[in-house]
């Protein structure tokens, strides 16, 4: 019995928790899919084919599936669960390139994939899904492109003067509070740049990732409203982009040592 339960779903992508509980050594029929996939195991092992190569899977060896491939799966050793990674085929070649190849269909899983793998799980508990969770996706998949793209990629092409404009630009969209930033896919294709580039370039150029520039400006808009007495928390939360009042409170605590309600009294004057 396969389950598949979502862990985070978006035009661009999605990414689910995957467990098969089938114990047979036959492989599947046939299956065929739209999408490149990136799945890596958690706990077990299985077996895949595709073009006729079949390869063996657990949590040190992961594989890339492609748009139109036909692949078949065998559990032999009982089941296992993993996490599925889908991307559309535009956001694939933003990464890998238009005229990017395969030159692998499994990649090994050192210590330091593993723990993105596992961050990105952690990540997607936090529901900052449109920057958090998409940053740490990006540069997953970037990592998986690295190890079984053929050739060059964009992944690298770069400068700092590129970067300072880009940066210039977006922080611009930020601070006027501009619709496309609501996602960090929005706010890439707004500066007509590739969400990955536009990820690399802020550490690049200002030491600290976009998703956490983003934060220092919506706290300061909350410290804002604090100050001036904002008493109705879920409004402020809705106000400011945030999934809802706990996600507001916890990225508050995160960045300050203090809820919003805390906050509220250090900013009050003594009476």
């Amino acid at each position: 019995m396969l389950t598949a339960i979502p862990v985070a779903t978006r035009p661009d992508f999605g990414i689910s928790a995957v467990a098969c509980h089938a114990d047979h050594t036959r492989w599947s029929a046939p299956e065929v899919r739209s999408d490149y996939r990136v799945v890596l195991v958690r706990r077990g092992r299985f077996r895949r084919r595709a073009a006729g190569v079949p390869v063996d899977l657990d949590a040190t060896v992961a594989y890339v599936g492609a748009p139109g491939e036909e692949e078949s799966f065998a559990h032999p050793a009982g089941g296992d669960h993993c996490t599925a990674i889908g991307v559309t085929p535009q956001l694939w070649r933003s990464l890998a390139g238009d005229g990017s190849e395969r030159a692998a269909q499994t990649l090994y899983v050192d210590p330091r994939l593993e723990l993105a793998h596992r961050r990105l799980i952690t990540t997607a508990r936090s529901g900052d899904v449109d920057y958090a969770l998409t940053e740490d996706l990006l540069a997953l998949l970037a990592t998986a492109i690295g190890r079984t793209v053929a050739g060059p990629t964009p992944l690298g092409s770069t400068s700092a003067e590129r970067d300072r404009s880009l940066v210039a630009a977006a922080r611009e969209a930020i601070a006027d509070g501009h619709p496309a930033t609501d996602t960090l896919f929005s706010l890439a294709e707004l500066l007509g740049v590739s969400p990955y580039r536009l990820s690399r370039a802020f550490p690049r150029e200002l030491g600290v990732s976009v998703t956490r520039y983003r934060h220092r400006v919506r706290i300061g808009r909350a410290l804002d409203r604090l100050e001036a007495g904002e008493n109705s928390l879920s409004t402020l939360a809705a106000d400011l982009g945030y999934a809802d009042q706990a996600h507001l409170t916890r990225t508050m605590r995160q960045y300050l040592g203090h809820t919003p309600t805390r906050l509220r009294q250090l900013l009050t004057p003594a009476p």
